[in-house]
């Protein structure tokens, strides 16, 4: 047995990050989600697949609360960098607009077709189109905040220094992406070592603003790990970050709270309002 990352070798890696497999029925659950997701665009008024670039994939979707000049909650999906779309978690919607946010769905190109380069770079492009707000929907000048799940998460944490952004929810974010380099999740991403070195937010925590770091109490051992270490280091660095366990919640049902108005993750961000 040949140890690649803290005292695992490789299939057990690779399983220490598989959270399709974590769950017995992720198909289920992913269907569960699609449906209501298209349910949601049903009822709510917005306007889809806005430009933020020239890249078929460089678009986003923006759903209305009602008040043109209300704060902005920004979300990033996750998929490994690699997988899903946008219009596969626009359920988690509800719980924002509930709470008087405007929602802004992101999308970014996938790999192998973007580097992890490209993409950090789309999410910047994304917001520096937000903060000029060539489309007109109110988002420059108001509260912006910025979230994301597991990949969405790592790029939430990369950004939340952006001048647009206000207040960060990274949910079971990916903050070091060591050992993503060496598991099977790295087949597409073909991370090079100076991406892992200046992509990990980890190791980058620097000067942000208030974050409050999600992750499902019932989630893999590595997920945790990851976000109860960011927590320690925004703690040390002397960072406004507050660590919230969500109790009973694995890697996709921590969703099912962000879209319930009265779930933990929403009344937790609300108080930071």
């Amino acid at each position: 047995m040949t140890i690649v990352y803290r005292g695992m070798d490789r299939p057990t890696l690779d399983a220490a990050y598989n959270n399709t497999q974590a769950i017995p029925n992720f198909p289920e659950v992913l269907k569960d989600f699609q449906q209501r997701s298209a349910q949601l665009y049903e009822r709510v008024p917005g306007r889809r697949d806005l430009p933020y670039g020239e890249r078929a994939r460089e678009r986003f979707d923006w759903l209305s609360c009602g008040n043109a000049g209300a704060p902005t909650f920004v979300f990033i999906r996750g998929g490994y960098w690699q997988n899903c779309v946008k219009e596969d978690f626009a359920f988690i919607a509800d719980g924002p607009l509930a709470h008087g946010f405007n929602v802004v769905l992101a999308e970014y190109t996938l790999a192998p077709q973007a580097s992890m380069t490209q993409i950090v770079g789309e999410i910047t492009a994304l917001l520096d189109c937000l903060q000029q707000d060539p489309h007109g929907l109110g988002t420059a000048g108001q509260p912006v905040c910025l979230s994301g799940h597991s990949a969405g998460g790592h790029l939430t944490a990369l950004h939340r220094a952006h001048p647009l952004v206000t207040s960060a929810l990274p949910i079971s974010a990916l903050v070091d992406l060591e050992p993503i380099s060496l598991c099977c999740l790295n087949d597409r991403l073909q991370l090079s070592q100076q991406e892992i070195a200046a992509y990990s937010p980890l190791q980058h925590i620097g000067k942000g603003v208030p974050t409050l770091i999600a992750v499902g109490s019932a989630e893999l051992p590595e997920l945790v790990r990851q976000s109860d270490d960011y927590a320690a280091a925004c703690a040390a660095a002397g960072e406004q970050a507050t660590l919230l366990h969500v109790p009973g919640c694995t890697h996709f049902s921590v969703l099912d709270d962000l879209a319930r108005p009265d779930g933990l993750l929403m009344t937790a961000l609300a108080k930071q309002r």
